[in-house]
């Protein structure tokens, strides 16, 4: 999550001017893309508005996994989270990796709209190649969280996972410009949605996290209905949660648990 790195002159010379100049200070994509590691397969599929998108995926390895629709941080791309996606396959998951418009191989640039319409191709994708609603667990890392947050108010799935995630963009920028955040209007909203969720959701968070504060995450998971769980990762920043084990562990055990409940209520 590197909104909060623009730097206080930058956001406040955002007053008055488009949202796209807001945008820039958002959005951090990098274009340069690794071949995927081996076991991994590209995709290729297009948004509702005509953008072709890129992705990477784990393959589920049978009929019944359940796959993840992983919507990534605003800063790099598919490329640089190779590491955390094959220890995700290992511990038995499908992944989907996808990259935002802007972002690696996927045309365009990147705003809140487009990437809600990025997270619903990717869906879409996953449906259309076999992958019943009732195995898509919508995983989000940062502002990947309220991203998945919002596409799971309108399609189906098993469960929510997001990690190192907030409850608007705005809260997020008080707690490091103050008044100034005020400028965020009301991007990445999650606080506004989490609630209206009918499905499972694990909130997980670093207790260190120096970006996203991990009160934060204990305020979203308050704000989340039934049946929840949050998971507090110790001693974790922002951009070193996903070196912990137990926590991947934790997704892993939380995305079967969801999906073998999905189907039983079927």
């Amino acid at each position: 999550m590197l909104f909060v790195l623009a730097g206080l002159v930058l956001l406040a010379a955002c007053a008055g001017c488009r949202m796209s100049a807001l945008d820039r200070l958002i959005f951090f994509p990098e274009r340069f893309m690794p071949a995927p590691p081996p076991g991994v397969a590209e995709q290729r599929f297009a948004a509702a508005d005509g953008t072709r998108l890129h992705a990477w995926l784990a393959p589920p390895p049978d009929a019944f996994a359940p796959v993840l629709l992983w919507s990534h941080g605003n800063g790099g791309n598919v490329g640089g989270r190779e590491d955390v996606l094959l220890a995700l396959a290992a511990r038995g998951l499908g992944v989907l990796a996808y990259d935002y418009r802007g972002y690696g191989h996927s045309e365009g640039q990147p705003d809140e709209a487009g990437v809600y319409r990025d997270a619903d191709a990717a869906w879409q994708h996953l449906v259309a190649g076999g992958i019943a609603p009732q195995r898509i667990v919508c995983f989000g890392e940062s502002l990947g969280g309220a991203v998945s947050i919002e596409l799971a108010t309108r399609r189906a799935c098993a469960a929510v996972i997001v990690v190192s995630t907030f409850t608007s963009l705005r809260d997020v920028a008080r707690e490091h410009y103050g008044a100034l955040a005020a400028l965020a209007g009301n991007q990445f909203d999650s606080a506004a949605r989490v609630a209206r969720l009918d499905v499972p959701i694990l909130i997980a968070h670093g207790d260190r996290d120096e970006i996203v504060p991990f009160a934060l995450g204990e305020a979203l998971y308050a704000r989340a209905g039934a049946p929840k769980r949050f998971l507090r990762v110790p001693g974790r920043q922002h951009n070193d949660v996903f070196d912990s084990p137990p926590l991947l562990d934790a997704i892993a055990a939380f995305a079967r648990e969801a999906v073998t409940d999905a189907h039983a209520s079927r």
